[in-house]
């Protein structure tokens, strides 16, 4: 519901604050005198684009300021989506800066033309003759067939379902696409695996390989340097452990002269104990080391396959290609589960697409139960508009397709005349008809949900009046549920309404304003006469303003 407008510095208007109340609110006013202004700065709300040569100063910024009450909406979860502080009271505020840059807030936030729109048509909805494309969308359609058909609830089930189809449809195809890819692989990933696994790897051994290779490539000079090292050390005449056992033999006998000789005797005693076991490891050793070439030969196989793999690979280390090498067994483990990830995933959109079709007929027969009921409605209301001769086809014909709003196609057929035949509303419904159709329709969803506030433009443009009576009847139905504008020039529509605004322009020096104030009782009769008889208003249209207003 809008509670309060304020505009200030647009087209004619310097300053205009106005509050409203709930049910029907009539606005009048001579032509020219800025009834179009007043919507210019509402669709600036609606997150429209901004015109420089809207502001009245050009030196000073624009701003439209609209408060609305929310709470009856339930839009927590769209203020959520789009990333905004809930408030049941919000306020939306737009400014055109002297720059032509324009700025758009939410509760003081900050926030995006679209953002702004998404929010601000679900507050309130504006209708002219000229702006009915709604009635034809076929979105709209749906709305209206399942308000009546009470189908919110299965929408949304439908919905929710509808998504994780799609969500596991697209899984399910990624997956097919991963094992096309993988299938293409899967016989080299194999056998690359297979080479990595083969030549057993182990971290640092690659090292370790390559100082055996060495070993056995030098036995001969080992075997010699092992025997060099063993004659010096144990030659009967000159090797050193003689030598040593000598000095210890030697030093023993100055041990008690004091402890600087017994040090001595400990350090040789060390190092003669350490030089025997050398000599006794260079044994070992040296008993060990033979010339083996086929065990020469297969320590080198090793090492090519190693160096080969490192350089099909790309790699330097043993231990990068050890990575390579679980990587491998990933993919080719991955590979051989996805048939049954694939299956699993089958499944599961088998079992959706069983869901939503269920879903779906039950959508389906409710439309179908209370299409008749809606046909019937329409051609009513629109007998009373002064259409009567005016009938319509509701087609809701079930497809094998999962669209947004169920498997069905929907056709709001309409024929004005007898012996006319059947058409689509855009094409064979003029502008008054639809501004009509619209209404009937309007009204009747008003019946079954909340919907945002509605203006009604000059929607009784070229009707009489006693259809225009009908209208304004209608309009004045809805208001008793919800909050409802009609900008009007015909005083049978003025009277129903229960509050009454006038626009009026005032000169003021050389300037000319747009004013719009809320009119009284009696103000409201002379306004009304003044609809009826022009300026020069008779005591006959000031009784006929009453009888209208019921006063």
């Amino acid at each position: 519901m809008l509670l309060s407008l304020s505009i200030k510095n647009y087209a004619l208007i310097d300053d205009l604050r106005v509050r409203f109340d709930r049910g029907l609110t009539i606005i009048t006013g001579e032509t020219g005198a800025g009834k179009s202004i007043l919507l210019g700065g509402l669709s600036l709300i609606l997150g429209k684009r901004a015109d420089l040569n809207s502001l009245k100063d050009k030196e000073k910024k624009c701003i439209v300021e609209a408060e609305f009450s929310v709470e009856d909406y339930h839009l927590e979860s769209l203020f959520t989506k789009l990333d905004l502080d809930y408030e049941p009271h919000t306020i939306i505020r737009r400014e055109i800066l002297p720059g032509g840059k324009s700025r758009a807030f939410v509760n003081d936030s900050p926030v995006t033309l679209d953002v702004l729109s998404a929010l601000s048509i679900r507050l309130i909805d504006i209708h002219s003759q000229h702006q009915t494309l709604q009635l034809t969308d076929n979105d709209f359609q749906f709305q209206v067939i399942d308000a009546i058909a009470g189908n919110k609830g299965n929408i949304e089930n439908y919905k929710t379902r509808l998504s994780e189809y799609h969500k596991a449809k697209k899984e399910l195809q990624k997956l097919i696409d991963f094992q096309q890819e993988a299938d293409k692989e899967q016989d080299y990933n194999a056998f690359l695996l297979k080479e990595l696994q083969d030549a057993r790897l182990q971290p640092g051994m690659l090292e370790e390989m390559e100082e055996h290779f060495e070993a056995l490539s030098n036995v001969e000079e080992i075997k010699e340097k092992l025997a060099l090292s063993s004659q010096l050390l144990s030659d009967e005449q000159s090797g050193i452990l003689v030598n040593l056992n000598s000095m210890r033999n030697a030093l023993g006998k100055l041990a008690g002269y004091g402890a600087r000789f017994e040090e001595l005797q400990n350090r040789i005693n060390s190092a003669f104990i350490e030089l025997d076991d050398t000599f006794n490891e260079i044994q070992n050793i040296d008993e060990t080391v033979e010339a083996d070439p086929e065990q020469l030969e297969q320590v080198n196989t090793r090492l090519q396959l190693i160096y080969d793999l490192q350089k099909k690979h790309n790699v330097l280390e043993v231990e990068e290609l050890i990575r390579i090498q679980k990587e491998l067994e990933e993919k080719v483990s991955v590979t051989e589960n996805l048939e049954n990830d694939i299956k699993d995933k089958q499944l599961k959109v088998l079992r959706l697409e069983e869901e939503l079709d269920a879903k779906a007929l039950k959508i389906h027969e409710k439309r179908v139960k209370e299409a008749p009921k809606l046909k019937k409605y329409l051609e009513s209301s629109l007998t009373k508009l002064g259409m009567p001769n005016a009938t319509f086809r509701i087609e809701i014909k079930s497809t094998t397709s999962f669209f947004a709003n169920g498997k069905d196609e929907l056709h709001f057929l309409f024929s004005a005349n007898k012996g006319t035949g059947y058409g689509e509303l855009k094409k064979v419904a003029s502008g008054g008809e639809l501004s009509r159709i619209m209404l009937s329709i309007k009204a009747v969803l008003a019946r079954y949900e909340k919907l945002p506030t509605i203006m009604f433009d000059e929607i009784d443009t070229g009707v009489s009046g006693e259809v225009s009576d009908k209208m304004g009847d209608i309009m004045k139905e809805m208001g008793n549920s919800m909050q409802v504008f009609a900008i009007t020039h015909l005083p049978q529509i003025a009277a129903k309404g229960a509050g009454h605004f006038k626009v009026y322009k005032q000169d003021s020096g050389e300037v000319t304003s747009t004013r719009m104030k809320a009119l009284s009782t009696d103000e409201r009769i002379v306004e009304i006469a003044e609809m009826l008889s022009g300026k020069n208003i008779s005591e006959s249209a000031i009784s006929h303003a009453r009888e209208l207003l019921l006063l």
